[in-house]
C-alpha cells in the first residue's frame, strides 16, 4: 500500500446506514462536501454522530468566533504537519469569515495581522501541543488578561481536540478531501 492510499475504505453515501446518511446530508448542505474523515467514521455511525455532535458546537460561534477556533485548529494542524487538517480547517476558517491574510499568516502568527488576544491563543495552542503540563501558572495568568473563562474553555478544548484528529486522519492515511466546487455567482 502506498503512503497515498487510505488504510480503510471511504464509504460513499449509498453504502452507509441511515444515521450516517443524515450526517452526510448535513455536511454536504453546510460545507458543500462530505469530509473524508466522516467517510471513515461512517463505519461506526454512533461514533460519527458523536464526533459530528461534538464538532458542531465546538467550532460554531460561541464565546469565541468560529473562524478563530478554525485558525486554532489550523495552527495545531501545522504543528502536527497534517496537510489534510491544514487544508480542511483553512477552508472552514475562510467560510466562517477569516480573512485571507489571517489564514496565510497562521504559520508565523507572531508577525501576522492578529490582535494580542489572538496571538495569546496561538501561543497556548503551541504550548498544549507540547503537553498540557507546559501551560504554566504564568501562561494561564496571561490568558486571563485577554480571555474570559468561557473563552478559555473553548480555546483549550479546541486546541486539545485538534491534536487528536490529525493523528487519526494521518495514521489511517485518509486522503485530503477535495474542496467543493465554487458556486456560480449567478445562482
Amino acid at each position: 500500500m502506498s503512503d497515498n492510499s487510505a488504510r480503510v475504505t471511504l464509504l460513499e453515501r449509498e453504502s452507509v446506514s441511515p444515521e450516517a446518511a443524515q450526517i452526510y446530508d448535513a455536511l454536504l448542505a453546510q460545507r458543500g462536501v462530505v469530509p473524508n474523515m466522516f467517510k471513515v467514521l461512517a463505519h461506526n455511525p454512533a461514533i460519527a454522530q458523536g464526533v459530528a455532535g461534538f464538532l458542531k458546537p465546538l467550532l460554531s460561534d460561541a464565546a469565541l468566533t468560529g473562524w478563530y477556533k478554525e485558525l486554532i485548529a489550523v495552527r495545531i494542524s501545522i504543528l502536527n504537519q497534517s496537510e489534510y487538517a491544514i487544508r480542511a480547517h483553512s477552508a472552514s476558517a475562510k467560510m466562517k469569515g477569516a480573512s485571507e491574510d489571517k489564514i496565510a499568516a497562521i504559520k508565523d502568527f507572531e508577525t501576522g495581522p492578529y490582535s494580542e488576544k489572538e496571538k495569546q491563543g496561538f501561543r497556548l495552542a503551541d504550548r498544549l501541543h507540547q503537553g498540557g503540563r507546559n501551560v504554566s501558572d504564568a501562561t494561564y495568568a496571561e490568558l486571563q488578561q485577554h480571555f474570559a473563562e468561557k473563552e478559555v474553555i473553548e480555546l483549550f478544548l479546541t486546541a486539545a481536540a485538534f491534536e487528536m484528529f490529525p493523528r487519526f486522519i494521518d495514521g489511517l492515511h485518509i486522503p485530503t478531501t477535495p474542496l467543493p466546487a465554487a458556486k456560480s455567482a449567478d445562482r
